[in-house]
C-alpha cells in the first residue's frame, strides 16, 4: 500500500476574507509561512519517499520547508492545482451572492451539476487529481509521500475515490484546514482513509 499525505497549503492573504483563490497566485501570510515550516519539521520526520505539489506558488511555498528538511525534491504537476471558480475568483461568499445571486444559490444546492460561473467542472477536476494520485501511487509503491495541494481539489479526489457523492463533497468534508494532515492509502486501485484533517501538532 502507498500512503499519500495530502496537504492543503499554508493561509493565503485572502484566507481571513475567505475569497476563492482558485487558480489566482496569491502569496502566504506570515502564518502560512510559519505553518508551512512546521510542516517541513513533520515532514523530516515522516518517513517520505517523495513530495508531489501544485504549481501553484501558494503551495510551492508551502513545500519548500519540507523540501529543505528531508533532502527531496518537489515534483509539480499540474493536475494537482485548485480548481479554476471562473467569475468567482478573488471574490467572498457575500460578493457572489451579490453579483451572480441565482447561480450561487444553484451552487449551494449542488456545487458539480451547478459549478460557479466560468468555472472548472468539477467531475473533470476530480478524474485529474485520482489520476495524478494514481500514478504517485505507481511510482512510489509502498512508499509513503507528501502531496501538497487545494481545499476543493483535496474534498474532490476524496470522494471520488471513497465512492461518496461528487455533489456532497462540501457536506462529507464541510473544511481542509491548512497544513493539516489528511492520509489516504492506495492499493491495487482500492483508496482507504487513514486520517483526516488531524493538525500537526497532534502528529506523534
Amino acid at each position: 500500500m502507498t500512503r499519500i499525505a495530502l496537504v492543503r497549503h499554508g493561509e493565503t492573504i485572502w484566507h481571513a476574507e475567505n475569497r476563492y483563490a482558485g487558480v489566482s497566485d496569491v502569496p502566504l501570510t506570515a502564518l502560512g509561512e510559519a505553518q508551512a515550516e512546521r510542516l517541513g519539521r513533520w515532514a523530516a520526520g515522516a518517513g517520505l519517499d517523495a513530495l508531489w505539489v501544485s504549481p501553484l506558488s501558494r503551495a510551492r511555498a508551502t513545500v519548500a520547508p519540507a523540501e529543505r528538511a528531508t533532502g527531496l525534491a518537489a515534483r509539480a504537476d499540474e493536475r494537482l492545482r485548485e480548481l479554476a471558480f471562473g467569475d468567482a475568483e478573488g471574490l467572498t461568499p457575500a460578493e457572489m451572492d451579490e453579483r451572480f445571486p441565482d447561480a450561487r444559490e444553484r451552487f449551494r444546492r449542488d456545487p458539480v451539476a451547478h459549478h460557479l460561473p466560468g468555472g472548472e467542472d468539477p467531475v473533470a477536476a476530480a478524474a485529474r487529481a485520482v489520476a495524478c494520485l494514481g500514478e504517485i501511487a505507481g511510482a512510489h509503491a509502498g512508499g509513503r509521500v507528501l502531496v501538497v495541494a487545494h481545499t476543493t481539489l483535496i474534498r474532490l479526489a476524496l470522494c471520488e475515490l471513497l465512492g461518496l457523492p461528487l455533489a456532497d463533497y462540501r457536506r462529507r468534508f464541510p473544511s481542509v484546514h491548512n497544513t493539516a494532515i489528511s492520509e489516504i492509502g492506495l492499493e491495487d486501485g482500492r483508496a482507504s482513509l487513514l486520517a483526516f484533517n488531524v493538525p500537526l501538532d497532534a502528529e506523534p
